[in-house]
């Protein structure tokens, strides 16, 4: 009898055992798929971020989209959403899912990182915005910032992004020591904007205020838009 207890003791704990394992099994399954469902978080109405900015950046640029380009999906990006899925032969739900990203030039579920770019980047980067754009409106301070990244992929300059900052003569900020002083928690986040692909500056290589520049050439550069104090160029 007292054997025979024992065995259904053992008998019972192996089988709580199995019943342990396949309920923690259960739970990893669906952690799993809800994380899943996470990473496809698309851009619709209500979705705020850098690629709710870019997404209207980039349909602007385009002539479909004619608000404030505020990282905002309201009911206008949703309207210039449609049009562009119409047009590209897309479903239009005016929900900008990974195929109307890829229509846009945007990657799935981007504006999550700096664009690739390292804490290092971010923080130089920010440095120069801070300098060369204090007390500029904050699409202006990003557009500084894509102005540098503009001139990576350019052939007319460095490929890098300290190339580029430290060419002699690119920024004043360098000869007059703006470049040390402290920096603006703005300048950090319009690094990471501009470093996102957000570009108010329309693709410019060039900046300059008219009011200091003593540069005669920068003025004959192609005008692109003017932004607070500074006029971004071709």
């Amino acid at each position: 009898m007292k054997k025979e207890l024992i065995h259904v003791s053992t008998k019972q704990k192996y089988i709580w055992r199995i019943f342990v394992i396949l309920l923690l099994n259960l739970l990893v399954i669906a952690v799993v798929i809800k994380t899943g469902s996470s990473v496809e978080t698309l851009s619709k109405v209500g979705s705020t971020g850098t690629e709710v900015r870019q997404i209207q950046t980039r349909l602007k640029q385009w002539g479909y989209y004619n608000g404030a380009v505020d990282g905002i999906y309201g009911s206008g990006t949703k309207s210039a959403v449609v049009t562009f899925q119409r047009k590209n032969g897309l479903t239009p739900d005016g929900v900008a899912g990974p195929a109307t990203l890829a229509k846009i030039g945007l990657p799935s579920g981007g504006g999550g990182g700096a664009g690739g770019f390292s804490a290092s980047d971010v923080n130089l980067l920010a440095r120069v915005i801070s300098a060369e754009a204090r007390g500029e409106p904050y699409t202006g301070q990003v557009a500084v910032g894509a102005v540098i990244l503009n001139r990576i992929d350019h052939p007319s300059f460095p490929n890098t992004l300290a190339g580029v900052i430290y060419q002699p003569g690119a920024f004043s900020c360098l000869d007059d020591g703006g470049i040390n002083a402290p920096v603006q928690d703005s300048a950090y986040r319009a690094a990471r904007d501009a470093m996102n692909g957000w570009d108010p500056s329309g693709g410019a290589i060039y900046y300059y205020n008219p009011a200091k520049t003593t540069n005669q050439w920068i003025w004959s550069r192609p005008l692109i838009t003017v932004i607070g104090s500074h006029r971004f160029c071709s």
